[in-house]
Parts: C-alpha cells; structure tokens; sequence
C-alpha cells in the first residue's frame, strides 16, 4: 500500500450513503477511545478496516488524522464499485448523477415513483451482466444507479434479498439530494492512495502488523428475530461468523495490532445474554449509547446501548 500524505484545503468528507448501521453517531465514543499515541501525534501509520460499510470512521480519521496508509474492504461488490469508481472516476460519475436528479426532481411525484422503479428493476436486471471483476464503464452507470436508489428510496436503507436483488422500495422525499458533488468530491480526495478490495474480513490478515489500527464494524448482531433488516450482502451475518470474527480478532491481537470492535449489545432485550462478554472474553467491553435510527416503526426508534471492544487499554 502506497504513502497516503493528508491532502490540504479540501472540504471534509462524510459518508456517500445512508448506511444502516453506520457510525456516525458513535464517532465521538469512537476518538476516544483511540490508542493514545495515536491521539497525541495524530498519525495513524497504517488503517485497515475490514467492513468499511459507509465509511464514516474511515472519512472521519482521514479529515482530521494523517493516516499514512490505508486499505478498506467490504464483502459487497456493489458498495466496492462504488468506492472505486469515486475514487477513479469522480467527475463522470457525478455528470451522471447531475443528470439523473435533473431529470427525477421535474417529475410528478407518481411519474417519480415509476422512475425510481424502473431504474430499480434495470439494476437488478443487469447485475447478471456486470463483470465484477474488471473496472469499466459500466461500474460507473451501476455506482450512480446505486446512490440515486439509496438517495431516493425507504428510509435510505440498502438491503438485498436472497436472489441478491436491491429491494428497498420507493421513499417519498420532496427534493431529494442525489447528486452532493462537493462532498463527492471530498471523498475522491480521502480515497486517494487508499486500497479498496472486494473481500471477506479475513483476507484482511495479511495487511495486519503490529503498525496497524483495525477497526471493525462487521454486520450487527440482530437484537431479536424481527431485526434482519440490514442485509448488505446475500448472506447474513450469523452467530457462527461472529465467532470466526471474534477467532479473527484474537489472531490480529497476536499480532500487536490495535483492534476496535463494534457491536450491538444483546443485553438490551436480555440482560442475562453474554454472548460477546463471552466471546470477548479478556478484553476491554464498554457499553455507550447510542440512537435506533432506521426502523419501519417510528416508535421503536430511541436509545440503546452499543458495545465497542478494545484490545487496549490506553
């Protein structure tokens, strides 16, 4: 991975999309919670985080740190193309996304509806056709069909069924924002010198030293049986790949890497649920509040706790 030198005067970059599950909230428990050489010298020498999701830590170390090298992946190659395509192709992209939101904002809102349909329908038609493998042109059309559905429908979610298709449906916003080329612009400028790889969270190992701050978000584990909302991927994240990421986490912690972990708390729902005191056994296991802020039942959304686990003290 190359040299990564902060860039100066450009604007901060936050995340491209609403991300179920992202870290927005919690970034202030996160700093805190930094190794404190990190925090005094404000370099980080290398930053890897296996389940880069929306990217809100990765965009916010890279705004205020001077992260020297970096490497993001993710298990989902429609979020990766996007990545990549924002950091190779950012002025094609956002031409097209201009385009997109001009055209979807004159339109009534039923001939919106019909729009947003449409265009749900040919992205899940043509992910049979993508070459995922090889960058082209395509993956420019698929990263702005992807942030114009994820800007315009339910709740922002990204969710895919079983067959892998994008099922979220059409979300009534009376202007939409689909095309935020400043900050479109700020995230090419974090995501230069950054490696971006399409990849299970272990494929991270190699990457890994004693050099490293690791963060990992991976896919929460579900509070109780109706929470399944927040399928990235085909396949859910079970209790039996928790326990490969907590196997995963110990390896890395052999290794003197500074680890930081996040995950839902099952003591919310049940306070006799030890399942990651278990799991994380050793290690440091805080509770910090946090906000349920995608829900179907507006209700339901409010304060919980969220868990972060540390391998440090300090």
């Amino acid at each position: 991975m190359a040299m990564d030198m902060p860039e100066k005067n450009y604007n901060i970059a936050r995340p491209y999309l609403k991300w179920a599950g992202g870290k927005t909230q919690l970034l202030f428990e996160l700093e805190k919670r930094l190794p404190s050489s990190i925090k005094e010298s404000r370099i980080i020498e290398r930053y890897v985080e296996p389940f880069v999701g929306g990217g809100a830590m990765f965009f916010y170390l890279k705004n205020y740190y001077q992260v020297r090298e970096s490497l993001l992946l993710d298990i989902n190659p429609e979020l990766i193309i996007a990545y990549q395509v924002i950091q190779r192709d950012p002025h094609k992209l956002i031409a097209l996304l201009m385009s997109m939101e001009e055209e979807h904002l004159k339109k009534s809102e039923d001939a919106r509806k019909d729009n947003f349909y449409r265009i749900r329908d040919e992205f899940n038609q043509n992910r049979l056709l993508i070459n995922y493998e090889e960058y082209g042109d395509e993956w420019i059309s698929r990263a702005a069909s992807l942030i114009f559905l994820n800007k315009t429908c339910f709740n922002g979610l990204f969710r895919l069924n079983s067959k892998g298709e994008f099922n979220v449906p059409f979300g009534r916003y009376k202007n939409p924002r689909i095309c935020d080329e400043v900050n479109l612009q700020a995230v090419h400028q974090a995501l230069k010198k950054t490696e971006i790889q399409c990849a299970d969270f272990t494929q991270a190992r190699q990457y890994i030293n004693e050099d490293t701050l690791v963060y990992l978000d991976p896919p929460y584990r579900p509070l109780n049986s109706t929470s399944h909302f927040t399928n990235y991927s085909r396949e859910r994240f079970s209790d039996l790949d928790q326990k490969k990421l907590a196997k995963f986490y110990r390896e890395m912690d052999s290794r003197g890497a500074y680890l930081i972990l996040s995950n839902s708390d099952p003591k919310n729902n049940d306070p006799n649920d030890n399942f990651f005191d278990e799991l994380y056994h050793g290690y440091e296991i805080e509770r910090v509040p946090a906000k349920r802020n995608i829900n179907s039942n507006i209700t339901r959304r409010g304060e919980i706790k969220e868990l972060i686990i540390r391998n440090f003290k300090e």
